[in-house]
């Protein structure tokens, strides 16, 4: 945006800010024409495919227009005078209601606008305009108007009793791995890996792999899923000391999947080990390139955390500072739409045949195109992703209600002893979803010290 521009809009919105009836106070005729002028300049960028005026009542639009043709021919774009802004859940209905509303767009955007309001008069004329269908017309004006999922999301919860998963406060990512042999895979990640064990319930065990991210070993025998399963999951342990780990590792004779091989012009480099029990863990580092310009600075906030050095055999000063759980599909863009939209992810890293999601500060979950993936598409698949959440009651009761995904059993688990509350949906593809609550025990010191 250029620096006149710029300077329209902000002394606008400062005076808005500082005077109590401010905008009936200033000349209404500049502060429209600032606003149209900064969202022409995006529109001509490419940066919006539609933009919106402030509504108007038709001799306030009249009063500006010659000044509007002016800014529009400047940027290169089109301009449309609508009496009858299509109404959707994104704001409320009366928004514009006997007020014009000025459309900036290019290309083809104004067909895409019309079709869309000739689609939701269609399904009201049909008696088909459902909960659902005013949710997804509600979501293409979004995108139209360049909006991300989750802006869209916060517009529809602002307006409607949407919700997704965000919305009841998510402490942590964590993933669930089961196992015939659980004392040896214990042994693996807390003293090979120096992960610590937070919670220990004899036939599962939490362990914290960076500041909120977890991983959860489970006895087979007595878990939601058993050894025989398809372990169609990986397990990205990130870290910065990548060539340490796996000179380490080597020594420990831990098998390997992919060689570490570094390259200079990579998006991250890494290599891939194998667990005990066949689980594959990708040591990894994300480096400076475009498709990570989102990550790369949420990954510089994480802190590393370094296993107890006299519990386990790690070297002094290696650590990990986040987490991938990546899960493996037959329809990518289904499950982007999914997480995107139901879960409320917001994407960080798109690698075009994965999409990584930020789940928690340091815990990220990437969606795989099984035919590229380490992994190809299963029905079974030994592996519950977890999220810890605040108010996990509040999310079962929303669940329930919408029926956005399937439940696992029509109610809330109680754990032994009272230690946790947790249910369990299915994602578009199968993978186990659970959402835990650790309650006040003793078994939960430490855990709970760290989700504080």
């Amino acid at each position: 945006m250029n620096h006149r521009v710029f300077l329209i809009i902000c002394l606008g919105l400062l005076l808005i800010s500082c005077q109590p009836n401010s905008k009936e106070a200033l000349d209404r005729s500049s502060y429209q024409l600032g606003i149209i002028a900064g969202f022409s300049e995006l529109v001509g960028a490419g940066t919006k495919s539609l933009a919106l005026s402030e509504p108007m009542d038709s001799e306030e639009m009249d009063g500006i227009m010659d000044q509007v043709k002016a800014i529009t021919d400047r940027y290169g774009i089109q301009w449309h005078r609508d009496p009858d802004l299509i109404v959707t859940d994104l704001f409320p209905a009366d928004v514009a209601k006997d007020k014009e509303v000025l459309l900036l767009y290019k290309g083809h955007t104004l067909e895409a606008y019309q079709q869309l309001k000739a689609d939701k008069k269609r399904m009201e004329e049909q008696g088909t305009y459902s909960a659902a269908e005013k949710r997804q017309i509600a979501r293409r004006f979004g995108r139209l108007l360049s909006y991300p999922p989750s802006r869209i999301n916060e517009l529809l919860a602002g307006n409607t009793d949407f919700r997704t998963m965000q919305d009841f406060g998510i402490k942590a990512s964590n993933v669930f791995f089961y196992y015939k042999d659980l004392a040896q895979a214990s042994d693996f990640y807390s003293n090979t890996l120096g992960l610590e064990i937070v919670a220990d319930y004899g036939v599962a065990k939490i362990l914290r792999i960076a500041t909120a991210s977890y991983l959860t070993l489970v006895d087979a025998t007595v878990g939601m899923h058993n050894e025989k399963e398809p372990k169609t999951v990986a397990l990205a342990l990130l870290t910065e000391q990548l060539s340490g780990w796996y000179d380490y590792l080597k020594t420990q004779n831990i098998p390997i999947k992919y060689d570490y091989k570094p390259k200079e012009n990579n998006a991250h480099d890494g290599f891939v080990a194998i667990d005990p029990e066949g689980y594959l863990l990708e040591f990894e580092t994300f480096k400076q390139h475009p498709e990570n310009e989102k990550f790369i600075p949420i990954l510089g906030k994480a802190k590393t955390v370094y296993p107890v050095q006299e519990s386990s055999k790690v070297p002094p000063g290696l650590g990990f500072n986040g987490s991938i759980t990546w899960l493996y599909y037959k329809d990518l863009l289904q499950m982007q739409n999914f997480y995107e939209e139901t879960i409320g992810f917001s994407l960080v890293a798109d690698q075009g045949w994965t999409k990584i999601y930020q789940v928690s500060p340091t815990g990220f979950l990437g969606l795989v195109d099984e035919r590229r993936g380490m992994h190809s598409f299963s029905e079974d698949k030994a592996v519950n992703v977890s999220f810890f959440l605040e108010d996990v009651e509040a999310w079962y009761t929303y669940v329930e209600a919408s029926q956005n995904f399937p439940l696992h059993s029509k109610h809330m688990s109680v754990g032994l002893e009272s230690k946790y509350r947790s249910f369990v949906g299915y994602d578009p593809e199968g993978y186990f979803l659970e959402f835990n609550l650790f309650l006040p025990h003793e078994s939960n010191e430490r855990l709970l010290q760290y989700l504080q």
